[in-house]
């Protein structure tokens, strides 16, 4: 989404239940903001991202039985989990137990980074809404990311034919950053990675009542409301600025998967062409 849309109100219900009901977004019963990372075009001509094979939500601690078994006849069978288990612990979202699915533990973020002095620290900066502290923010998820990511790229490069889905709590930030860096080694253009990012307005709309819930707990929101839905934005602008941060302070997307997770060429050579296909065959 572009334009005005501050991020601040609630969406028409009758605009979130259409764009819900059609791709890039896929329903399952129990979790928010679930999309497909396919069908998006590279920079090759007739090439596009491979749908259902990469996907991203929010967590999948409410997942219920009928969702379990829509996961698995996506042929989703590996879940990643961006989470740290401090935040799990926090808002009594566990890692769940989901039968047939493999769930992964890929924190982001270490425990001692969830101090209450950290966490009060980024949620201030989250507060203010700002590009500028989004981007600061975001460092912090390139920064400590390069394990995490590694385990999701690896998985690409060596599961082609194994769909998956990856997720954190609302499926915004460092969820966002993960299929920015998946669209971005296949040369998928900036504005269809920032109109992914910004389609968790969307998203995740019918999980805001308990998303805000959540934020009224903490001190810095409680006191002010419009706070903490500015956390909550996911502007088309915030993943231009990150897309650029990439290339300005880490030497574009190549040479920071290179750095922190340890990959080489030849993997992500392996890794754009399982993550691809062309025009004629889409899946």
């Amino acid at each position: 989404m572009t334009g005005t849309d501050s991020g601040l109100e609630p969406l028409d219900p009758a605009y979130v239940a259409d764009v819900l009901s059609r791709p890039p977004f896929v329903q399952i019963p129990g979790v928010c903001n679930i999309r497909d990372l396919g069908s998006y075009p590279t920079a090759t001509p007739n090439v596009v991202t491979k749908s259902g094979y990469a996907y991203r939500s929010a967590e999948l601690s409410g997942i219920t039985e009928e969702g379990v078994r829509k996961l698995v006849s996506l042929g989703i069978l590996t879940a990643f989990d961006l989470r740290s288990d401090p935040e799990m612990r926090k808002y009594s979202s566990p890692i769940p137990v989901v039968e047939g699915v493999e769930v992964v533990p890929t924190p982001v973020f270490k425990s001692e980074d969830y101090s209450p002095e950290k966490l009060a620290k980024r949620f201030e900066l989250y507060a203010t809404g700002t590009t500028e502290a989004f981007m600061i923010l975001y460092s912090q998820i390139l920064d400590h990311g390069g394990p995490a990511f590694g385990t999701i790229l690896r998985h690409v490069r060596d599961k082609p034919n194994a769909p998956f889905i990856f997720h954190c709590t609302a499926g915004k930030d460092r969820t966002g950053i993960v299929a920015a860096i998946l669209l971005k080694l296949v040369s998928v253009d900036n504005h269809n990675i920032a109109q992914d990012y910004s389609l968790t307005r969307v998203g995740r709309e019918p999980d805001r009542p308990k998303v805000l819930e959540r934020l009224m707990k903490e001190p810095l929101f409680a006191a002010n409301s419009e706070a903490a839905m500015r956390m909550l934005t996911s502007r088309y602008e915030t993943m231009l600025a990150f897309l650029n941060l990439l290339e300005d302070k880490y030497g574009g997307v190549e040479t920071y998967v290179k750095t922190y997770t340890g990959l080489t060429d030849e993997d992500l050579q392996t890794i754009r062409s399982n993550l691809v296909v062309p025009t004629k065959s889409r899946m």
